[in-house]
């Protein structure tokens, strides 16, 4: 996120060193540090209390409610020929029916809630704004519209008795609702149209959850007001307009009328039932129904697609690639394992990123005479990081806020250790395993008669294993 930009000053600075090492003599007289009393040197530090410029990017829950016949979720699965051959390989005995019951109860559910469906509705619907922006989006390279639609235009276009029909995930729906939105009023003032605009390019996402960033960057405030406070007030305005948004669209677009409601929100973890679902498909089948198109934020959405897909078929392969690293830690001292499933849905990820700035870096930057580049800011940044990664682990309490609960038959370190395999040191994998261990109650301190040793122990705490 971008700092706010400040005037240029006349100061005279030592100009840095010419060698490639960063010098601390002419930072600390660039940025001005002040080595008088504690009070005063915490202050003139960078991305101290009254420095600091702050973004945030929000990954929210997408759901969408109604009957199975009418939801684009249930009616992909049903007419996908995966479905179709699973149910003739059952019937011939060539795969287990288990699987199949398993998606037959997903899709026979009673609640109506399917998370992260896409929903569809009639073209006619949006007006002349919102269709040109829609095309432009299909485009293969926005930036060079001769290049034509992407390859996979057709996947968000069809035809329904006869009417033409748009299909988009609800991260996209946003966008589109705002830009009819925008189009809906000719007289619009061209202030208003021209920041509605601007926020056309916060909806976006890569994911599968929504993503939509900060409309602008907020400064901390004066007195005891932190930048906390004033940042999460932003985060509420934009999920306020975020809600104005998804009710335009269910009124203005016909969902509702299709039997669609759509619900976005909070949750600090992807749907139980999403995981349900993703065991019962393929890989691929999955990055099919769930995998962003990227059809708002990037030039080439269709190859940034591409690469989304990528990572997450390489963060699939990597859970089986993790068993070897195990085994050779030691944790894993048997050749049974319980296999993870080949797919995962750690790319349906909600949650909260902030981006923070600081003023002085700013000011700095936009100052020619200053001598200060984007190596030293990145220097700066970099150490700042660090430092609260190192400290970060002292930051949150000891429990959960949104406690994660796991079944006692997933309790095995090839399933809830996850990609951690990949990014400790061994002695510090088989340290955090034999904690957990202890505080699970598993499993050489189990007693005769211990309900873990009958298995008959119910969930166990997520916050309490990982505290």
């Amino acid at each position: 996120m971008s700092a706010a930009q400040a005037t240029t000053t006349n100061k005279t600075i030592p100009a840095p060193a010419s060698s490639a090492r960063i010098e601390l003599t002419f930072l600390h007289h660039a940025l001005e540090i002040k080595p008088g009393s504690m009070e005063t040197f915490v202050q003139s530090l960078p991305f101290s209390f009254q420095d600091v410029t702050a973004g945030a990017e929000n990954e929210f829950q997408a759901v969408v409610m109604g009957k199975r016949e009418d939801v684009d979720l249930p009616i992909t699965i049903e007419s996908a020929n995966f479905f179709k051959n699973m149910v003739r390989r059952a019937a011939s005995g060539d795969t287990s029916r288990k699987t199949v019951t398993a998606l037959e109860r997903y899709l026979e559910q009673k609640n109506n809630v399917w998370e992260n469906s896409w929903v569809r509705f009639p073209e006619k619907y949006l007006n002349n704004y919102a269709r040109e922006v829609f095309n432009s989006d299909l485009l293969a390279d926005k930036a060079s519209p001769a290049a034509g639609l992407r390859s996979d235009a057709g996947q968000f276009r069809f035809n329904q008795a006869g009417e033409p029909m748009i299909r988009i995930p609800v991260s996209y729906l946003l966008k589109l609702s705002l830009a009819d939105l925008i189009g809906s009023a000719p007289l619009i003032h061209p202030r208003i149209k021209q920041t509605g605009e601007k926020m056309l390019a916060h909806f976006l996402n890569d994911n599968t959850s929504p993503e939509i960033f900060s409309f602008h960057p907020v400064r901390s405030g004066v007195g005891s007001r932190g930048i906390g406070r004033t940042l999460a007030t932003e985060t509420l305005i934009r999920f306020l307009f975020t809600q104005v948004l998804v009710l335009y669209a269910e009124k203005k677009l016909g969902l509702k009328d299709a039997g669609q409601q759509v619900r976005v929100f909070f949750s600090a973890s992807p749907p139980v039932m999403q995981h349900r679902l993703n065991e019962c498909l393929s890989d691929a089948f999955y990055r099919y129904l769930f995998m962003s198109p990227c059809l708002s934020g990037w030039n080439r959405g269709e190859e940034k697609h591409a690469y989304m897909k990528l990572c997450h078929e390489v963060l699939s392969r990597s859970q089986i690639n993790g068993i070897a690293k195990l085994k050779e830690a030691g944790i894993i001292q048997s050749n049974l394992v319980i296999l993870p499933n080949s797919s995962n849905i750690s790319l349906a990820n909600n949650g909260t990123h902030i981006s923070i700035g600081s003023k002085k870096l700013a000011q700095l930057l936009s100052d020619p005479v200053s001598g200060f580049t984007p190596r030293h800011e990145k220097y700066l940044g970099d150490l700042v990081i660090k430092i609260a990664e190192h400290f970060l682990c002292l930051f949150p309490g000891t429990f959960s806020a949104s406690p994660y609960r796991l079944n006692f038959e997933d309790f095995h370190p090839e399933k809830i250790l996850g990609f951690l395999p990949h990014e400790l040191d061994y002695t510090h994998l088989r340290m955090l395993w034999r904690r957990w261990k202890k505080k699970g109650g598993q499993p050489d301190a189990w007693p005769s008669g211990h309900p873990f040793r009958s298995g008959l122990a119910g969930p166990v705490h997520q916050q309490n294993i990982l505290a």
